[in-house]
């Protein structure tokens, strides 16, 4: 039996009418401060209560450095609040510090490079609300992200445990080491999706398992099924699906097990988030985001990008178009792809109107094009007048007028003259 131990090292609500200025803009603003996932096992002494592990992946562009001597330090705090689902009582909190360095400095704004840890839980079966959050020591920065998980009780006879994906394995002196994969991100490079799991059995014997990766937004899936050999206790398994061709989107990750006499005998899941290589994280639909490019493509540009027959052609075609717009075509990260859809992704947030999403409406239409305004000047309650808004772009020497006609947060542009506008400003 191989022996698998767990590595973390440093890897080399509509808000209506609110805009940000333009000296609040963080283009990072969007992507996640740090990730998390969680797994569940049987304890090692065979209570009934399940031991979840909670894991916490931070990108180093994400936490503040410090420079002391010839070296960069980092320091942060990380914490596990535990409520009762229903009543959000806290029952358990823990604390712990993580702290950073390198000497060098390209690697503390880097996004791929992130610490890694975790921690052990042992509970009770039942609901669960967990908040995990993130203190910056340096700059006292809070981030937070609360989850909702249940602890089921496992099968006495035959049950499995959660599944975790992993980046890499390792080989050292004590045995195989795996680096997990906590953000559950792969790309359209990857080909193979690899996972650990652990299967639990009062008795030995030989099961199927059947591995199902379904992509939740299209008919693609692919179906694996394997014949193993289970021992009395645990069994540990790292597995893996090859030759994949993943798309952009959502996919679910089920691994049932069968016993000998072929009855569902356990089941686990687990949601794989696919990116393409080189796109914001905001982008989860590439149809969508072709839409979305009403404000900087042309109509003869948007013509050919959607008329490509295949999603395959469409990806080429959408790529081609934000590659031209490359301030350095030998960039790997696109700029002004990336703040452009961060604007998309701002306006989602703070403009939504009667059910349009956020980039539809006037003031998203607006924002997306121009940016942040300079100025904001805002009249919520002026006596004998609608809501209204104005914000001014000094560089261009343009301003924008708002009403709220219906008192709902509908602001639509007032006598908008389209004829004057410049292109999109980055």
């Amino acid at each position: 039996m191989k022996r698998f131990v767990f590595l973390f090292i440093c890897l080399a609500y509509t808000i209506s009418a609110q805009v940000e200025s333009s000296e609040d803009v963080n283009i990072s603003k969007f992507e996640p401060v740090f990730y998390t996932d969680f797994v569940q096992y049987k304890t090692a002494d065979d209570t009934n209560k399940i031991r979840l592990d909670v894991f916490f992946q931070v990108p180093y562009a994400n936490i503040q450095f410090v420079k002391r001597g010839n070296a960069f330090y980092a320091e942060y705090n990380l914490s596990v609040i535990f409520y009762e689902a229903e009543s959000d009582k806290v029952i358990f909190e823990r604390i712990w510090k993580e702290r950073i360095s390198t000497t060098d400095f390209d690697e503390t704004i880097s996004r791929k490079n992130f610490n890694m840890s975790y921690k052990s839980f042992h509970l009770n079966p039942g609901n669960y609300k967990i908040k995990c959050m993130l203190e910056d020591t340096d700059s006292r920065k809070t981030h937070s992200y609360t989850y909702n998980v249940s602890a089921e009780k496992f099968n006495s006879n035959l049950a499995a445990s959660g599944l975790l994906l992993v980046k890499e394995i390792l080989k050292n002196e004590n045995g195989d080491v795996i680096v997990p994969n906590v953000s559950r991100i792969v790309t359209n490079k990857d080909t193979t999706l690899r996972f650990y799991y652990e299967i639990y059995s009062s008795g030995t014997s030989n099961a199927e398992i059947t591995y199902l990766l379904e992509h939740l937004d299209s008919e693609n899936k692919i179906e694996e099924k394997r014949s193993i050999d289970i021992k009395e206790g645990t069994t540990t398994v790292y597995d893996s699906l090859s030759t994949l061709n993943f798309v952009l989107g959502t996919y679910k990750l089920t691994m049932t097990i069968k016993d000998i006499n072929r009855n569902i005998s356990a089941e686990t899941r687990k949601i794989v988030l696919s990116k393409i290589t080189g796109l914001p994280n905001s982008i989860t639909d590439i149809d969508k985001a072709i839409e979305q490019m009403i404000y900087i493509a042309s109509p003869a540009d948007l013509a050919y990008i959607k008329e490509g027959k295949t999603y395959e052609e469409r990806l080429m075609r959408f790529l081609a178009f934000w590659d031209k717009k490359k301030p350095n075509p030998k960039m790997t990260v696109n700029p002004i792809m990336n703040e452009y859809y961060r604007r998309v992704e701002y306006a989602n947030k703070n403009f939504k109107a009667f059910g349009n999403e956020g980039w539809r409406t006037d003031m998203g239409m607006i924002y997306i094009t121009f940016g942040p305004p300079s100025y904001v000047e805002r009249h919520p309650f002026d006596p004998n007048s609608k809501p209204y808004e104005i914000w001014d772009y000094y560089e261009l020497n343009r301003s924008f007028v708002f009403v709220d006609q219906t008192g709902f947060g509908d602001y639509r542009l007032l006598n908008p003259d389209y004829s004057r506008w410049p292109g999109y400003r980055y």
